[in-house]
């Protein structure tokens, strides 16, 4: 009965967590880049669709596209996107190096953290009104009884409060990540 709501609200927790992967840390992660696209062909593309990635050390991402044409278009995404990093160009490569956190930096990836959460909560309780409107249009269609639609309504509650807790666990697992950097 539950199912398609509780199917939606781990769809939010995966999407949060993708945006968390996101988050840079420090470290060189790919996953920065997932968020990043580039125009190819006139169709913006993941750059892991069109380059090769790789981390030959641990502070450092390498871009080799498949078409050195695209140098300067990859350089350029990633410029506008919001890495806080200065592509370096060398006519067949571009190198990402990630410098050390400072205290600045990571309390501003600790907001951005708790942004993602907040945000996914909202989605969650988004959610949870859903399943409620479509329980109350099948009381007031008398499919359902009104004792019915409060154990519904108590029960959507439990699931979303689990749900929300599983939020904060990760947003604190997350931003205690980031201070250990």
């Amino acid at each position: 009965m539950y199912k398609e709501f509780t199917a939606k609200m781990d769809k939010t927790i995966e999407v949060m967590q993708s945006d968390f992967a996101a988050v840079r840390a420090g470290r060189a992660n790919a996953a920065v880049l997932d968020q990043v696209k580039v125009d190819y062909y006139g169709t913006p593309t993941p750059i892991q669709q069109v380059a090769t990635v790789s981390s030959p050390d641990p502070r450092t991402l390498v871009i080799q596209p498949w078409e050195t044409k695209l140098l300067k278009d990859i350089e350029k995404a990633i410029l506008v996107s919001d890495l806080g990093i200065n592509p370096q160009n060398d006519g067949r490569i571009i190198r990402l190096a990630f410098p050390q956190l400072t205290e600045e930096r990571r309390k501003e990836l600790a907001k951005q953290v708790k942004k993602y959460g907040d945000d996914s909560k909202v989605a969650i309780r988004n959610i949870r009104r859903d399943a409620m409107e479509k329980f109350k249009a099948q009381k007031k269609k008398s499919e359902i009884t009104e004792d019915d639609l409060k154990d519904i309504e108590k029960e959507l509650q439990k699931i979303t409060d689990d749900y929300v807790k599983k939020i904060d666990d990760l947003v604190a697992k997350k931003d205690k990540e980031l201070q250990s950097i």
